[in-house]
């Protein structure tokens, strides 16, 4: 395997493939680049969907491939809500001074868009097909597989004054509600985007989240209108659709248009 051995693991893979296994990943990391190298590309891309890593102990996300760099969150096993099983996506990935590999990963913290390099044996590799798109101005919510539109649903988004923040981000982890006819609907996806305006919403601290609609939520606001405070509000059986799709992880593009 040359030096483009994880270009060609995600390119070469045909459209209906399994995700890559842990051994394919883990192999091209061990095998591309020299100390010090970067390793990849692997940051997520709407033709290739991403890589995804699951977390196998605590550890310290530090803020350089290196043992003595800087920690700059602890990451749990677990997620902070729901308890789930820690994924988090990959963004990059790089040996340090001796070698050993690192995973580059986008961090539930603020602010928006912090990372951390996390060691490669700490975590799980696995590949993911799935992207999802939201666009603020059309009020759109756009899922693809493989590269390929399967699904697009009108949306209520963030009001002028509370914007949904916009960048790449990942689902954080999934949560199912008690009574699916509250407020959130049956299921919240929780993302590791934060509003940028508030810093303490629904007794939570400012998370944004993919979630369904409630009776109140569909009295308040009608799908396609700028009403929330940063959420992205959905009808619930396309939230249902998506939650038992999409892994945690899953790129989360959000754009103006």
């Amino acid at each position: 395997m040359g030096a483009g051995a994880l270009v060609a693991l995600v390119a070469a893979a045909p459209a209906a493939a399994s995700e890559a296994s842990q051994a394919e990943v883990l192999d091209a990391l061990e095998v591309v680049g020299e100390p010090g190298a970067s390793i990849g590309p692997v940051r997520p891309r709407r033709a290739a969907g991403g890589y995804v890593a699951k977390v196998l102990y605590r550890v310290p996300a530090r803020r350089s491939p290196a043992r003595r760099g800087r920690v700059v969150w602890r990451v749990s096993t677990e997620s902070l809500y729901s308890r789930n099983a820690t994924r988090l996506m990959v963004l990059g990935a790089r040996r340090d001074a001796r070698g050993r590999p690192w995973l580059q990963v986008q961090l539930p913290i603020r602010p928006n868009g912090a990372t951390g390099w996390i060691p490669a044996d700490a975590a799980l590799v696995r590949r993911t097909r799935w992207f999802v798109r939201v666009r603020l101005r059309p009020r759109t919510v756009s899922v693809f597989r493989a590269g390929r539109l399967v699904k697009r649903v009108r949306a209520v988004v963030g009001t002028s004054r509370t914007p949904t923040p916009q960048g790449l981000f990942a689902i954080y982890e999934k949560a199912r509600r008690s009574d699916p006819e509250d407020f959130l609907g049956p299921w919240a996806l929780h993302l590791t985007a934060f509003s940028e305006v508030l810093y303490n919403f629904g007794g939570g601290p400012g998370r944004v989240a993919i979630h369904g609609r409630g009776p109140e939520s569909r009295a308040q606001a009608r799908l396609g209108s700028a009403a929330s405070h940063g959420c992205i509000r959905v009808d619930n059986r396309p939230i249902r659709w998506m939650a038992g799709r999409l892994p945690a992880g899953t790129p989360v593009r959000i754009t103006g248009r």
